[in-house]
């Protein structure tokens, strides 16, 4: 075996790169005769759009061209698609609204693009949009789901009557009816699933640029994998061969989803640069971001439990509605639906269930895939509700949930909304969590800060979540003539760390050392046609390809040498690099064999130059990680501030390649999950639809002084849906955080009576809380 191999711990063979400030994000591309475009946008939420003048701007000094949505449409641009059908309760289609690239005839949220401004400087396209005369007339308008579900609220679209877009269910409504009826006790909650805004380190933009002599555009942007954005612009947008256009992308800062979808700076910017026949560079700053980046969450959820005497869940009922935005994003439906409904049942055996869920148009940013996309949504309700049943019959919270757990032996185990588990081993990991969190000793640290004047608090919560299925993925492995093996795949890195992940298997699996390997992505005309980066999916189906690969290149490998050595082809074995004639000492290694092969005159007469392999995997189903969060927090109750005193987290994520790698993911996950939990929250004012979190001085974000030190371990119960065995790690921290924190605040509330917190559980609404119970 090669030097850090699988389930090693090499550093991450980007960060040298990266760490030294060599990496190359989009703002770090210059093209020869680039132009700067500057995005007039709508201060109001909900607007007639009279009239918009563009002829004083186009005068402007250094203004070389001014667009509007009218002169998009006349070029027969398409529309931003939602690419998520979706059928409503009674089998009709669900249509989305149009989207244009720039607004025509009404605006819908405060910050949508009406016009682009280019000019030869950034600073003269920011002045000229000064002198866009647009004629507005105000509309009202609905700044979140219960204002726009109101009686007699304003509509954002004629055809959603009371601003339901869509009513959507899954599950089995008679059986979970027939479980209510049966029930011995019923609870109820009713949550907030708070609104988030991605934050990515590296903003969103464009540089867009056209070829005339190719009549081909090129897209540089930070995205989450550039074939699916070109397939969308090309099909759906510009109508042109998808070979028409390319898309590269650099290095990534951060996408938690976001950086996914097609947006309508994008489609501008391209029409723009065709039309001017010059590279045309769009870079979001972070208002723009606040106000127009894709917003993740926002649910409003009644969630009702029917339990038997001993506290198991006979049957669950679950109402959502989940806020759209103005506009269908790409997946939007999607995400406030299908991804995560499935997982409403959690790890837990429940025989019925069922699950309404309506989409709300709202005069708001477009809300679709934040880091987990639906899953977490699914988890805090089904976590939640499973507390309450706890609270309810005295059960502790462990006690509660090992009644409800479904069991290893019933494996694999369909759910009651039809996903099939096929492994989890979820009492081992609340028992080690339990024990690494010293759970029996907790009421000792209690009554310690009780002396303090502070409040102890500890809470639990399991979770599983499906992910790494979906559709095929293809990994492509070519060495040159020094034994180097170069990997191209599809996806997109935004942070994970795949150029080591995916160097370490071919390293494994062909004996060579790691830094022999470079993985190729983020160019459409070099990379291999894959799906992109989401949904956890990267190691368990495009790394299961790279796996297969390189046997095909041991396959192909094995050929040439049996002809180079003489042997039958039977008779080569291949390990630690080198393929072997079995009972001999004769041997070639890799990189002798690449060498070779790119000889003409040493190969067969019907054998082509160079060393490859190629494999596209088609998962036979997903991967369930699953596990256990347990939070120990501190209150101040003269201020409400939270602080951690421990954080214990117990995963299973089958088998781990890279325990650093995958630490990383967890502690990312996990952070973003607190900031859910106590911090974040993307607040609009409901009657105007005016952002009012529109910066870092009222968007609250997790600070690496409050999180905390993280125990993490795991177990690994392998995953028989791929051949490596592994379950998707990057959004389960995202998962598991929220209603372990929430818990673990109401644990030390106990004193006040305080049953319930929504998030975020921010200082000003602990304070209320106690002060109000006081």
């Amino acid at each position: 075996m090669s030097k850090f191999g699988k389930a090693q711990m090499p550093r991450r063979v980007e960060d040298a790169r990266l760490l030294k400030g060599a990496g190359r994000y989009l703002d770090d591309v210059a093209l020869a005769r680039q132009t700067y475009g500057f995005f007039v946008r709508s201060p109001h939420a909900h607007a007639d759009i009279r009239s918009i003048d563009v002829a004083a701007a186009r005068e402007m000094p250094g203004v070389i061209g001014v667009f509007t949505g009218d002169d998009l449409a006349a070029a027969g641009i398409g529309n931003v698609p939602c690419m998520a059908p979706l059928k409503n309760r009674d089998g009709s289609a669900f249509t989305p609204p149009p989207r244009p690239a720039l607004a025509r005839g009404r605006v819908r949220f405060a910050g949508e693009a009406v016009v682009l401004v280019v000019a030869e400087r950034a600073e003269d396209a920011r002045d000229a949009a000064e002198a866009v005369a647009i004629d507005y007339e105000p509309l009202p308008a609905v700044g979140d789901i219960a204002a726009a579900i109101a009686p007699d609220a304003p509509i954002v679209w004629s055809a959603a009557k009371g601003n339901i877009a869509f009513d959507w269910t899954i599950g089995d409504e008679a059986k979970t009816k027939a479980a209510f009826a049966s029930a011995a006790k019923t609870v109820e909650i009713d949550l907030v699933n708070n609104r988030l805004v991605p934050n990515s380190i590296e903003p969103r933009g464009a540089i867009a640029d056209y070829a005339r002599g190719e009549d081909r555009l090129t897209l540089y942007c930070s995205t989450q994998g550039g074939f699916g954005m070109r397939k969308v612009l090309a099909g759906e947008i510009f109508k042109i061969p998808e070979s028409k256009l390319r898309v590269v992308t650099g290095d990534v800062g951060g996408g938690f989803g976001m950086k996914i979808f097609v947006f309508p700076e994008y489609v501008a910017c391209l029409f723009a640069a065709r039309a001017l026949e010059r590279p045309v560079r769009w870079i979001s700053d972070r208002s723009e971001a606040f106000l127009t980046d894709t917003h993740g969450r926002d649910h409003l959820t009644k969630a009702r439990a029917a339990i038997d005497a001993d506290g198991r869940i006979l049957g669950l009922h679950v109402q959502t509605n989940a806020n759209l935005g103005a506009y269908c994003s790409q997946y939007s439906t999607f995400v406030a639906t299908a991804a995560g409904a499935s997982m409403l049942v959690g790890v837990y055996a429940i025989p019925a269930a069922f699950a309404e869920y309506k989409g709300v148009f709202s005069n708001t940013a477009p809300v679709d895939a934040y880091r987990g996309a639906g899953r977490p949504e699914a988890n805090y309700v089904v976590e939640r509700v499973i507390e309450k049943v706890g609270k309810t019959l005295g059960l502790s919270p462990a006690e509660v949930r090992r009644r409800n757990f479904i069991a290893p032996a019933a494996m694999p185990y369909k759910t009651a909304l039809g996903n099939t588990y096929d492994s989890g081993e979820y009492a081992r990991n609340l028992d080690d969590a339990l024990a690494r969190a010293d759970w029996n000793g907790f009421e000792a640290r209690r009554e310690a800060s009780k002396k303090a004047g502070k409040l102890r608090g500890t809470g639990l919560a399991m979770y599983t979540e499906v992910c790494g299925g979906g559709g095929d993925e293809s990994a492509h492995i070519q060495f040159d003539p020094s034994g180097g093996a170069f990997v191209r795949v599809g996806n997109q890195s935004n942070g994970q760390g795949h150029e080591t992940a995916f160097a370490q298997i071919v390293a494994d699996a062909l004996g060579i050392p790691l830094d022999k390997v470079r993985v190729v992505q983020g160019d459409t005309d070099v990379a291999i046609y894959n799906g992109g980066t989401g949904g956890s999916r990267a190691l368990a189906v495009t790394g299961t390809a790279v796996s297969l690969a390189a046997k095909d290149v041991i396959a192909r490998g094995r050929k040439l040498a049996a002809y180079l050595m003489e042997a039958a082809d039977a008779d080569i074995e291949f390990s630690d690099g080198s393929f072997k004639v079995a009972g001999t000492d004769k041997a070639i290694t890799v990189a002798e064999l690449a060498k070779t092969a790119h000889m003409k005159a040493k190969l067969p007469p019907d054998q082509a130059l160079g060393l490859e392999g190629q494999a596209t995997h088609l998962p036979k189903g997903a991967t369930f990680p699953n596990g256990c969060h347990i939070a120990e927090i501190e209150i101040d109750p003269d201020t409400g501030t939270v602080s951690f005193e421990r954080y214990t987290i117990v995963d299973d994520f089958g088998v781990v390649m890279n325990p650093l790698l995958v630490e990383g993911q967890v502690h990312g996950g996990t952070i973003q999950g607190i900031g859910q939990a106590l911090y974040e929250g993307c607040v609009y004012d409901p009657a105007s639809g005016q952002l009012l979190t529109g910066s870092f001085m009222d968007y609250g974000m997790p600070r690496a002084d409050q999180m905390p030190s993280i125990d993490f371990s795991y177990n690994e119960v392998p995953c028989l849906n791929n051949p490596l065995g592994v379950k998707g790690a990057g959004e389960a921290g995202s998962i598991g955080a929220p209603p372990a924190v929430v818990h673990a605040v109401l644990d030390a509330l106990k004193p006040y009576d305080v049953a319930h917190i929504d998030m975020p559980a921010t200082p000003q609404k602990i304070w209320r809380a106690i002060h109000k119970a006081a």
